[in-house]
């Protein structure tokens, strides 16, 4: 019986290709680390003209900023390998569009879904992970 419990372990193993991670922004602290030197050394120039574009900038901010950590911490679950923030770049095709992610570092290495959602003063941001064959 205790073999076979094992062997039913075994094949129930999340495959280690695979990861999620996540991140929640309080709004308030968010804003005070929000400086230009934040900015210039976090988030690449497309996502600077893209946060600008709203009334709002700080939400969009707080929102790219949490994909990034949640992209970060999953990649971290199966790699290694050093991860640049401006490596990780939060794009949407259109205006408050889906959001999808360019891995600048590694072409092609990762499958990543991520959803963004926020109320009130919290941002919160999932990202799965796949790493391809």
């Amino acid at each position: 019986m205790e073999n076979e419990i094992l062997k039913t372990l075994s094949e129930c193993r999340i495959d280690d290709k695979f990861a999620v991670g996540n991140d929640l922004v309080f709004m308030p602290v968010f804003q005070l680390s929000l400086t230009d030197v934040f900015k210039h050394k976090v988030y690449t120039p497309a996502e600077m003209t893209y946060c600008d574009l709203f009334d709002n900038s700080l939400l969009r901010y707080a929102s790219t900023w949490a994909a990034k950590e949640a992209v970060y911490k999953a990649v971290k679950q199966i790699s290694n390998a050093g991860l640049a923030w401006k490596k990780i770049e939060i794009i949407r095709e259109k205006t408050a569009g889906r959001p999808h992610v360019i891995m600048h570092q590694y072409p092609g290495k990762y499958d990543i879904s991520v959803t963004i959602s926020h109320d009130g003063d919290y941002v919160w941001a999932i990202a799965l992970i796949k790493q391809s064959c």
